[in-house]
């Protein structure tokens, strides 16, 4: 697909939206006094100066952003959460009533609960045992009014990286939108499909900084895609939609990236740790594994074992009732103490 092919997906009021313009879109540079946006000339009641609007467009942020990630500023889009990145792709390409989005389930569950927000068609098309792509199932669905693909990768629940052949024959066959969510890419071994911006004008990648970065208290999503898709999201969105604070701090962890290095390589070899006592515990009967900060484990009863880890005041996720994950518990990779205190837990729970 042409970036001109992939841009008329978009829904003809957006494509002739005009968007709001907030006070500072009519200027850019410096200056020594505001009086145009009707903010509190006076200062904030907070001792942190909070009076002025946030930048809309996160300039300096997504300049900090494009040097970490190798890419332009003009390819990245930031969001309250991706959440809301999920919701304005709805927004921007999708026909209420008309159209069509396909997901893989067992996956992420707003990516539904987005589409029915905004009424539009939900089709289905479930992982195979081994969670990844039916690709000819995918192809099988797509239809006239199917603009969009969901690939959560590495998969929430199943926590696996998606194969990437078979995501690029999709990319290549299928004439909508392909979206990769690697909100958990950082604990993968595998690269970012950002490295593929420029090959698939049809290509939207999103990341978090609320899993690697550990900042899921500031809801910061970042999708990637071509300027042009970009564009249309950011004239869609509510002007101030990414919050000083927010911008600040994440600026500031962005200049520590040595640190949110050392948290995944702990991680990472918490999660080596975690697998081990697990998979050698008798109510388990499966570990599979990980390219993630978290496990899906089978157990022989994921239900009593779930209410029973619960009434120990550990709280895991039963994922049981989602396709290909029965009697399934998704558990996050923990601190030490609290790794070793769950495997003991375990044990004393069979020995009663």
């Amino acid at each position: 697909m042409t970036i001109e092919e992939t841009v008329k997906l978009a829904r003809p009021n957006i494509l002739t939206l005009k968007p709001y313009a907030c006070a500072r879109d009519e200027f850019k540079g410096q200056a020594d006094i505001f009086l145009d946006a009707n903010e509190n000339s006076m200062g904030s009641v907070l001792s942190e100066a909070m009076n002025r609007y946030p930048d809309p467009l996160q300039v300096k942020l997504k300049e900090k952003i494009a040097e970490v990630k190798q890419v332009n500023p003009n390819q990245i889009f930031l969001g309250n959460g991706s959440d809301e990145a999920i919701d304005l792709l709805y927004r921007v390409f999708c026909q209420p009533g008309q159209d069509s989005v396909i997901i893989q389930p067992p996956t992420y569950g707003m990516y539904g609960v987005s589409a029915n927000i905004n009424d539009v068609k939900i089709l289905e098309a479930p992982l195979t045992p081994d969670f990844q792509p039916d690709v000819e199932k995918v192809i099988s669905l797509t239809g006239a009014y199917t603009k969009m693909i969901f690939f959560c990768s590495p998969n929430n629940p199943s926590a696996n990286i998606m194969d990437v052949e078979n995501v690029k024959m999709i990319l290549t066959k299928f004439p909508g939108i392909v979206i990769i969510d690697e909100a958990y890419i950082d604990f993968s071994e595998k690269k970012s499909w950002i490295e593929e911006l420029n090959r698939y004008p049809n290509l939207v990648v999103m990341q978090t900084f609320s899993k690697a970065w550990g900042m899921a208290g500031l809801r910061l999503g970042m999708l990637f895609a071509h300027p042009q898709i970009i564009s249309l999201m950011n004239k869609t969105k509510p002007p101030y939609n990414v919050n000083e604070c927010t911008q600040k701090l994440a600026f500031a962890a962005l200049s520590n990236k040595n640190h949110k290095d050392e948290m995944v390589k702990m991680l990472l070899s918490e999660r080596a740790n975690l697998i081990n006592g697990l998979s050698a515990l008798k109510p388990v009967k499966k570990v599979y594994p990980s390219d993630a900060n978290f496990l899906l484990v089978k157990f022989n009863d994921a239900g009593k074992m779930y209410k029973d880890l619960m009434n120990r005041s550990i709280i895991v996720r039963n994922r049981s009732s989602m396709p290909g994950c029965d009697n399934c518990l998704r558990i996050t990779v923990g601190k030490p103490d609290e790794n070793k205190r769950l495997i003991q837990t375990i044990k004393e729970l069979d020995t009663k």
